[in-house]
């Protein structure tokens, strides 16, 4: 068994902490002596103790002249937790093996190059790729400020979203739904248009059978605050913000009105009545939001695609056929004139939930 073996362990213990960890990294650690597992951990979630340290305190004395898999480099710096360096140095473990450096510009390499001056034989870049997607949230808000964005849709195979009444209900099957709910539990917001309040008047909570999921930032963009007093995303028993987003002409009063009702308002520059969206990702950022997964609709779904902000789509594809071209596209407006003008999506990945064909991919920005 290989150190690639061992890392394998240490990312799928990392993944489960996706949802809790934000604005952390998701990082899983093993502690391995002679060819076998003594201690497992991970990050489980923010303010708790890190992997190395949860890995460690496994392990307990067999610590001692081990070898540390560890997903992301210790960091060697105190914020709500003392530096995992000093708690491998105090373990005894011998030798530290990385999956990838620290992102952060500010500590990159610290951790590493502190161990390997106190005698630890450190090995970094042991399935880095697979490391690098896990934490592809983190990486981006650590380096921008800004949040991952996720833009997802789900349409018929010619390419609608709802009827042209606007029954959209369901497009796609149960299980790529339930997926779409651990992804909701994994993003710290959601974001729709007063299109997609109006019509379906949705929750935009999380539901998980089987685990408490936790429910995103609810982000309404509502210019006017036009947003019907009744709608559910007003009255909800959750622990998440509704944020209300309006051009900031809304009068003080009814602005007031709906922060009574526990909605937060908040008004930004907009651009021939829309708000400017890559301006909003810079203030969503500086409000702690590190992952947005928009969800339409069409109006929504264009302006993010225009506005550059969207990094990764997931386009699911239900066996059905609408037959006509009266029905929701994908996206409203004006398109490009050729098609070399697209936006280009690499790294395409195809997965299927039950009948249903999911599309995931990144929009290239090179």
């Amino acid at each position: 068994m290989d150190d690639k073996y061992f890392m394998k362990i240490a990312l799928d213990l990392a993944a489960k902490g996706e949802g809790f960890t934000s604005p952390n990294p998701m990082v899983g650690a093993v502690v391995v002596r002679d060819g076998e597992v003594v201690g497992k951990g991970y990050h489980e979630a923010v303010g708790k103790a890190h992997a190395e340290v949860n890995a460690i305190d496994d392990a307990g004395s067999s610590a001692e002249g081990a070898t540390i898999y560890v997903t992301l480099e210790p960091c060697n710096h105190t914020g709500r937790t003392p530096p995992c360096t000093e708690k491998i140095l105090s373990s005894g473990i011998r030798r530290v093996v990385v999956a990838m450096d620290d992102p952060n510009p500010d500590v990159r390499g610290g951790g590493n190059d502190y161990l390997r001056k106190q005698g630890i034989d450190i090995t970094s870049g042991i399935c880095e790729e697979e490391a690098r997607k896990l934490n592809e949230v983190f990486i981006k808000y650590i380096r921008t400020k800004r949040p991952f964005v996720i833009l997802k849709c789900a349409m018929t195979l010619d390419g609608r979203i709802a009827t042209k009444t606007g029954d959209s209900k369901w497009v796609s099957g149960e299980a790529s739904r339930k997926f779409v709910h651990r992804v909701r539990h994994a993003v710290d917001g959601i974001m729709v248009g007063m299109g997609t309040i109006r019509k379906d008047n949705p929750s935009l909570t999380t539901r998980l059978e089987g685990m408490n999921g936790l429910d995103p930032a609810r982000i309404i963009l509502d210019t006017r605050l036009s947003v019907s007093r009744d709608a559910k995303i007003l009255h909800l028993d959750s622990d998440s913000d509704t944020i209300l987003i309006t051009d900031g002409s809304v009068s003080a009063d009814k602005k007031a009105g709906f922060e009574n009702m526990g909605a937060r308002v908040i008004g930004y520059p907009a651009r021939d009545g829309r708000i400017d969206l890559d301006f909003l990702m810079d203030k969503l950022g500086e409000l702690g939001i590190t992952s947005l997964l928009i969800e339409g609709g069409s109006c929504v779904i264009a302006s993010a695609l225009k506005a550059g902000i969207v990094d990764k789509v997931l386009f699911f594809y239900a066996p059905r056929i609408l037959g006509g071209d009266d029905g929701v596209p994908v996206c409203k407006g004006p398109g490009p004139d050729l098609m070399r003008d697209c936006l280009p999506v690499r790294d395409v990945r195809v997965r299927r939930f039950d009948d249903d064909v999911m599309i995931e991919g990144y929009i290239d920005k090179s």
